[in-house]
Order: C-alpha cells, then structure tokens, then sequence
C-alpha cells in the first residue's frame, strides 16, 4: 500500500526584490520608494514523482539548497503543491525545527507542554511524558525550573530533542536531527531514532550523513536544484551522489 504519492509535484515561491523597508527608510525616502515592490518566481521544486510505500524508509540528498527540507515541508502540509497531486494515506509526524514554540521566559517543564500541545498531545498525555523526557535530556531539576533562556545552546537542543522524539510515529519525516547534542548525548539519540525509525510505517529521512543513509534506507532520492536528479537504491545513488561530489571538487581545485 502507498502511504505517499506525489505526482508531478511542482512547488513555486513568489519573493520580493526589495527587503522590509525600516521605519527610518521609510521617514527619509518614503516618497522615492516605489508604490508596488517588484517580485520574481523561484521554483523550488519541479516535476516530484515518487510514492513511498508501507515499511518503506526513504532517504533524500542533495546540496544545500538543492530543495531536501522543502520537499519534507511539502509532504508535511506545511507547503501545498503550486502544481501537481500529493496524497498521503496516514498521520504525519515531523521532526524538523524540533525547537519550534519554545518560549524563552517559561521553564522547561512549561515548555515541554507548549511543544507538547504543537506535536498534537493532549494534556493529560504530555503530562504522562514530561518524566520521561526529564530523564532523556538528562537536564536537571534546578534547569527545568528555570527560564530556558538561561539554557545553552547544547541543553537547548536536548530539551527539543528530548521532546520532539516522544511521539508514536505513522509516517515520520526527519531533518538533520541525528547530530543533537554532544558525543555522549548523540549516541543516545542515534538510538532512539532507530527505535523510532523501526517502529513507523514510513519514513523519509533528509541528512548529509550519508553512510548513515546507507545503512537506513531502502531507496534514496537525490535533488538537484529542486529537481529529481537520481532515484533508486540507496548504495547506488549514495555512490552517484559521491562520486559527483568527488570530481566536483577535483574540478573546483583544479
């Protein structure tokens, strides 16, 4: 059974030439600035086609920029398609901008229940969890109970990471999240997103970690500028990609 389909997906950003205009701009040259700010189209991605089945792990690629979290973004809603179908049969859960609704002025514990509710808990499930994800972040009382802007970056992203990964995952799209933290918390969160990982019906799995890639994934996707560059099994297209790279760079120090 397909769990995503997308078919011909193309999705099309509308930007504007000129920047905000400050207050000060404004007060200084408001009656040179032109009535209505020109704008240009950038396509971030063009003519997607995949569908990613049941049990099936996807991996994406590509340079930065190429249009990797874009495409996650898609399949999570956050973006509809400008052209073209996407239909997803089951409940998405997303892990990117893990530190998405964090409130700098709450305490940890406040905060594990505002991204609780963002990750579509209920309260009396958050509250179930808030324990659990103390224990994980390995953060200690006299820090929860402070202000997180208080936090470092490292507990910053413990805190999130902690959070963000206590959902029972349908679909799962994750984005770069495998690098939390340092050494000895990454070897903790590389196992708990395998356990998440094993557990979901589908995932799709953007990194530049691409031996990691290799070991995860059934197929791998590659883009290029937004468009679909290579699709197919994971070594083959992990060693395209590479090799592409590789003489890239040969030909740049050249």
């Amino acid at each position: 059974m397909s769990l995503i389909e997308l078919d011909n997906v193309g999705l099309q950003f509308q930007v504007r030439r000129f920047g905000r205009i400050s207050l000060k701009e404004y007060l200084l040259k408001g009656f040179f600035l032109p009535s209505k700010r020109p704008t240009f189209d950038v396509q971030a991605l063009e003519g997607i086609s995949l569908t990613i089945d049941e049990g099936e792990r996807l991996g994406v690629i590509g340079h930065n920029g190429a249009g990797k979290s874009t495409l996650l973004k898609l399949l999570a809603g956050v973006y509809p398609p400008t052209t073209g179908r996407r239909a997803v049969h089951g409940r998405i859960s997303s892990l990117f901008n893990i530190s998405l609704g964090f409130e700098p002025e709450a305490s940890g514990w406040d905060n594990m229940l505002y991204r609780g509710f963002l990750q579509g808990e209920t309260p009396k499930s958050i509250r179930e969890k808030m324990r659990p994800i103390a224990e994980f972040s390995e953060l200690s009382e006299e820090f929860l109970n402070m202000p997180i802007r208080y936090y470092s970056t490292g507990m910053m992203v413990r805190l999130a990471f902690s959070i963000a990964t206590t959902i029972k995952p349908e679909i799962l799209l994750v984005d770069e999240v495998l690098s939390a933290g340092d050494m000895a918390f990454q070897q903790k969160a590389r196992e708990r997103m395998r356990s998440l990982i094993s557990s979901a019906r589908a995932v799709v799995l953007v990194s530049h970690d691409l031996a990691s890639l290799s070991l995860l994934c059934d197929r791998v996707l590659w883009l290029d500028h937004g468009k679909l560059r290579m699709f197919g099994p994971a070594k083959e297209v992990v060693a395209a990609y590479t090799e592409q790279v590789t003489n890239h760079s040969r030909r740049q120090a050249a």
